[in-house]
């Protein structure tokens, strides 16, 4: 297959297979009026992302906590147990902040929203250092914007959809989210303190400002008193620095400072849960394997 396709995707899939870049052009429009206006809505499956979640509790006044609980579902985002959040819809599939008159958060709609009918995807070349990101047309049978006399560049549809300021602010956690899927499985899932974390600094920062603030953290890393006062009012700071910290806890980055000997003392304090953990794993892969052979 070519390059300039993407692979292993479902004959069924409404998943184009041809590789778009910003300059491909693309049929397609959609507005109050045309005949599947609010379809799309109607059959939501709606991943989001950090900013997602700041931009929409914003708009509708809530703490993080409290939009996470009223409006999203927890999901599973890998193998592993990774969490991820997904809009809450009804039984039926129908986005909540649908009305008539369409999105009812339009303004602050999620990055999936204003990419459709477009998806992106970042990819890292085996030996590059940075990723690139490439589209993808996705075509659903309820869709009637494919049919209309408008075409452009994907550049410029972005632009129009306001696309920038959302990739801007979810990069460095989509970078997080590729590195991570480019090292492969790890051995067993990961445990659930971790997967917490995950799930905390990417999504709940009101959750993440009192880890952050509290007197634990301050006795640990080494930070200036002006940084944590930009930490306790800006979620955007907030959430990039939720990175960091995900980047120290999964790959073993230094990149928060640390006071002298914070490391080593963790590491002394967690050692014996390390090597209970790793023994646990290999006595249940080792179970697994034996019940492969039990009734040979």
């Amino acid at each position: 297959m070519s390059d300039d396709t993407f692979k292993d995707i479902p004959f069924d899939s409404p998943v184009q297979p041809a590789r778009l870049e910003l300059d491909s052009k693309i049929c397609f429009n959609c507005y109050p009026g045309i005949s599947c206006f609010n379809a799309c809505c109607k059959k939501a499956d709606i991943t989001l992302t950090p900013y997602d979640v700041i931009r929409l509790k914003d708009h509708l006044g809530k703490s993080s906590t409290e939009f996470l609980k009223d409006h999203t579902v927890p999901f599973q985002m890998d193998k592993e147990g990774l969490p991820g959040a997904k809009l809450k819809t009804t039984d039926e599939g129908v986005c909540l902040f649908m009305t008539e008159a369409g999105c009812s958060v339009y303004k602050d709609r999620p990055t999936a929203c204003r990419y459709y009918p477009l998806g992106h995807m970042s990819m890292l070349a085996s030996g590059s250092k940075t990723d690139e990101t490439h589209y993808f047309m996705v075509k659903e049978a309820h869709c009637k914007g494919h049919e209309e006399d408008r075409v452009l560049p994907i550049a410029d549809y972005l632009k129009e959809q306001e696309t920038r300021q959302y990739d801007e602010m979810n990069r460095e956690w989509m970078q997080l989210m590729l590195k991570r899927r480019s090292m492969g499985p790890t051995v067993g899932r990961p445990p659930e303190a971790t997967l917490q974390m995950f799930f905390m600094c990417s999504f709940d920062m009101d959750r993440l400002r009192r880890f952050v603030l509290s007197d634990n953290f301050k006795k640990t890393y080494d930070l200036e008193d002006s940084t944590y006062e930009v930490l306790e009012k800006e979620d955007n700071s907030l959430m990039q620095f939720g990175v960091r910290l995900m980047r120290q806890a999964f790959f073993g980055e230094r990149t928060i400072p640390e006071k002298d000997g914070a490391w080593e003392k963790r590491v002394e304090a967690r050692q014996e849960v390390w090597d209970a953990r790793r023994q646990a794993e290999i006595a249940r892969q080792q179970q697994a394997e034996d019940e492969k052979y039990k009734d040979a």
